[in-house]
């Protein structure tokens, strides 16, 4: 459990947060990057350039010769899918602030960042677009430290477009973000953050796992419903969904 982190990217709309988390995805090898925005897989999405629904995958980053699973929900920067967004910080121990440098902070902002506080996050404050001619870095930096009352190191100068800066974000989410707390033993409770609906599959929930394990199989209830469904599989999320036979709380990292 020491070696996991889960955090989200939380920014107003258009400050380029997909991209970087592009460049994040790439620099971990998770992915090939071969077209922009890679987790935002809906047409509207990538016909507008913008993020309407979270999307959740899971990096292996080694720091100091030692593996860590990041676990990143990309979230909407949108007013109108602040509910995302709230699902989103629920299931995270740290987020990444991610300014535009271009622009400064902006009020979906502030409104996603006091989720975080209020969820007692982690917070990682990221200077975006530092590349553009535009960018006006020093400016932003004491908007920042204004607003959230952190350092002026504590603040991660980056570019999505150049993949400068990419490097100290991931060190920063492995040595500022708390790792998950909970007990292996105890049995099942899972927070569930996201739900979709496949007409092949069924249900499926995205989850994180507080305590104790489930397998493929095992018999869950979910609280708030009373109902109880058959496990059928259960995975982690990469680009793809990939199939395990069991997932616990201390995963084995080299899987």
């Amino acid at each position: 459990m020491d070696h996991i982190r889960n955090f989200c990217i939380i920014a107003h709309i258009d400050h380029g947060k997909s991209t970087l988390a592009d460049r994040l995805l790439e620099y971990t090898k998770t992915i090939q990057v071969t077209e922009g925005q890679m987790l935002d897989d809906m047409d509207l999405e990538r016909e507008r350039g913008i993020t309407i629904k979270s999307h959740a995958i899971q990096m292996e980053y080694t720091h100091n010769g030692e593996k860590y699973i990041l676990n990143l929900i990309d979230t909407p920067g949108h007013v109108d899918f602040s509910y995302e967004v709230s699902r989103s910080i629920a299931a995270c121990e740290g987020a990444l602030l991610v300014v535009d440098a271009t622009q400064g902070v902006q009020a979906q902002t502030i409104s996603n960042l006091y989720m975080a506080i209020d969820h007692d996050l982690e917070i990682i404050p990221v200077i975006n677009k530092i590349d553009m001619p535009s960018a006006m870095p020093d400016e932003v930096e004491d908007e920042i430290v204004e607003l959230i009352g952190c350092k002026h190191e504590d603040i991660i100068r980056a570019s999505g477009k150049t993949g400068e800066g990419v490097e100290d974000i991931l060190n920063a989410v492995v040595e500022r973000i708390p790792h998950p707390v909970g007990d292996e033993q105890a049995p099942l409770q899972a927070l569930i953050f996201d739900s979709v609906f496949n007409s092949f599959r069924g249900i499926i929930a995205y989850f994180k796992i507080l305590n104790g394990n489930i397998r493929q199989g095992d018999k869950v209830k979910f609280f708030n419903t009373g109902m109880e469904y058959d496990a059928d599989e259960v995975g982690v999320l990469k680009m793809d969904m990939i199939p395990r036979k069991e997932l616990q709380l201390l995963p084995d990292i080299h899987r």
